[in-house]
Parts: C-alpha cells; sequence; structure tokens
C-alpha cells in the first residue's frame, strides 16, 4: 500500500550513495552500470507527446544529460519540456537540489518539491538499486520516471515531439544515415565518451594504460574523418556530433588535468578543434555550457582523485568564440 511504499523509500533515500566511481572490475577498469528506466514517448503509448507534461532533471556538469538540453535546444522545445536543473556537487547523498542564490545556474526542485534527485528515484521505485543519475526523464501526469538513459532519451527529442518543435525539420537520426550513425557512436562511445572515464576512473596502471591509448587512438581517427568532412557522418548535423560534443566541451576544462587525459589537448588537433567551436558556436548552445558548474563537479565531488577538493583556475577557453571556418569543407 501507499504508506508501506513510503516507509520503504524514506529507508532507502537513507542509503549512502557510492556514486559510478566505486564500479571497477577485478583488473581494477571502470564498469559503468546499466541504466533501469527505459520507457519510450511515442503515441499510442502509457507515455504521449504532449506539450508540457514531461520534465528533465539535469546537471549543467554531466556530459550525458548535457546532450538532452542540446538537443532540446537544437529542436527549439525550450517551451515544451520543463527543466530542473541539480547543484554541482555530488556529495554523500548525490545529486541535490538548490536555490539560484546558493548556486547560480541550480534550480530547486519544481515539480516534486524533493531535496535531492535520489528521493525522486525512491519516491517512483521504492526497491530501487541503480545509480542516481542525470539525465531523468519524467512525466509529471503519472509520476512516473519515463526515462534515464541519455541515448534513447535524445531519439525520443528528436523524432516524438515535432509537432510541438520550432524546427521540426531537422532530424539529427535520419533513416539513410542510420547504419553510420550508430557505428560511429559504438566507436564513440566506450573509447571517448566513457573513455575518458576509464581513464579517470582506473584503479589499476594496466587498466588506465589501455583506456588511454584507446582513447587517444580514436580521437586521431576522428581528426582524420574531420580533416575531410564537416561533421562525423558527412555534410549533416547528427545525434553523433551531439553526442562527442558533450565530452569535447569538457575535455581541456577537465578531463585532461583530473581524468588525466593528457597526451594532448583538444586545441592541439585542428580539425577537431574547428569542429568543436562549430557546434559551441552553433544558435543555443553555448547556453547550455556552464564551465563553472563543469569545472567545479568535477574537482570538488571525487575526493579518491582530488582529496582537497582544489579547483583550478586555467586553462583559458577564450579560443571557442574564434571562426571555425568549417563552412568550407
Amino acid at each position: 500500500n501507499t504508506s508501506y511504499r513510503n516507509i520503504r523509500a524514506n529507508m532507502a533515500s537513507d542509503k549512502p550513495h557510492t556514486g559510478v566511481i566505486a564500479h571497477t572490475d577485478a583488473k581494477g577498469a571502470f564498469q559503468r552500470r546499466e541504466s533501469q528506466f527505459r520507457n519510450f514517448i511515442r503515441k499510442d503509448s502509457a507515455f504521449p507527446p504532449e506539450a508540457g507534461r514531461y520534465h528533465l532533471y539535469v546537471s549543467l556538469a554531466c556530459p550525458w544529460a548535457h546532450r538532452t538540453l542540446v538537443v532540446r535546444t537544437l529542436k527549439g522545445l525550450e517551451d515544451i519540456i520543463t527543466v530542473s536543473v541539480v547543484h554541482y556537487h555530488m556529495g554523500d547523498k548525490g545529486w541535490r537540489f538548490s536555490s539560484e542564490e546558493e548556486c547560480p545556474g541550480a534550480t530547486p526542485d519544481t515539480v516534486e518539491g524533493v531535496s535531492f534527485l535520489r528521493e525522486l528515484y525512491f519516491k517512483v521505485k521504492p526497491d530501487y538499486d541503480g545509480n542516481i543519475t542525470v539525465p531523468v526523464l519524467y512525466d509529471k501526469k503519472t509520476h512516473q520516471i519515463v526515462n534515464n538513459e541519455s541515448p534513447e532519451i535524445i531519439r525520443m527529442l528528436n523524432s516524438e515531439f515535432n509537432e510541438f518543435a520550432t524546427h521540426p525539420e531537422l532530424d539529427l537520426y535520419p533513416e539513410s544515415l542510420r547504419s553510420e550513425i550508430n557505428a560511429t557512436n559504438d566507436l564513440v562511445y566506450p573509447n571517448v565518451n566513457n573513455g575518458v572515464y576509464r581513464c579517470g576512473f582506473a584503479k589499476a596502471q594496466e587498466a588506465y594504460e589501455e583506456a588511454f591509448q584507446n582513447l587517444f587512438r580514436t580521437l586521431d581517427e576522428l581528426e582524420a574523418r574531420l580533416s575531410k568532412q564537416r561533421y562525423l557522418c558527412g555534410s549533416a548535423l547528427t545525434e553523433a556530433d551531439v553526442r562527442l560534443f558533450t565530452t569535447l566541451i569538457r575535455f581541456d576544462a577537465v578531463y585532461v588535468g583530473h581524468f588525466k587525459c593528457n597526451l594532448r589537448q583538444i586545441r592541439e588537433y585542428p580539425a577537431l578543434y574547428g569542429y568543436l567551436r562549430e557546434l559551441y558556436q552553433l544558435p543555443g548552445v553555448k547556453a547550455t555550457v556552464n564551465f563553472t558548474h563543469i569545472k567545479k563537479h568535477y574537482y570538488t565531488s571525487h575526493p579518491s582523485i582530488n582529496p582537497f577538493g582544489i579547483v583550478p583556475l586555467g586553462p583559458s577557453l577564450d579560443g571557442l568564440d574564434a571562426p571555425h571556418n568549417r563552412d568550407k569543407l
């Protein structure tokens, strides 16, 4: 019954937060756990597309959540899907909400009024035993978590809200390019998106070195590809570009130092850096990037990596506004 569910939820929400960094295999290699909420918004389903019904819970620091904000902006869904932003610091109880005054850029939870994101998870599923992650796509009508897997959320935003979108003509996952997009995602996700985490969260030298070598080998491949074509899958912007962008934009600011991904910075790759500047300069995208949240999250939320929580002042990121010249390709 409801009272029993509430008791279970309260008990569960008091469990200590371990965070993704705790999950490594016997060889010390970081292992990311699978998301558990995997419903899909579509017509004639339990979760049909409706204006104002759905809500995103995000962190401005998190690259996975950032994907959803970029697609929401590119599609012109800002007035259709509402957003709450957690505080950049992830402490013992995980992501928490705060006021704008306490943490500029963050918001309270305007939907369920919880203080910590974990409370929302356990309210929906009292016996939940997965990670407390962002993004979360939430149904305000049924008070259910629809999905917490970012690749699936961005596909919903791309295709299921076109009748409400300002830019319904933009298709980030066109049928003609799907096999190429999928192949690119299969290259980029393990080696770059998750590769930086496999470097940073490794607990053994061998595991770190393997991840490091795979990361920079893949960046070299992407540099060669982007020196010949404007986007990852040719002349059209796709979800593959969004997925790579949110890692690249954090690379020089955080991953080079904090995650020991220090062979080269992105600014040392002519094609990748020009490509990054173009995506950053797309209408509305720059406003989704908050380097204060990004840097303060990583450098203060991982005490096993940075025990004193000192946040570096550099590097300079002014070059992101420089002309990209990618339109010449």
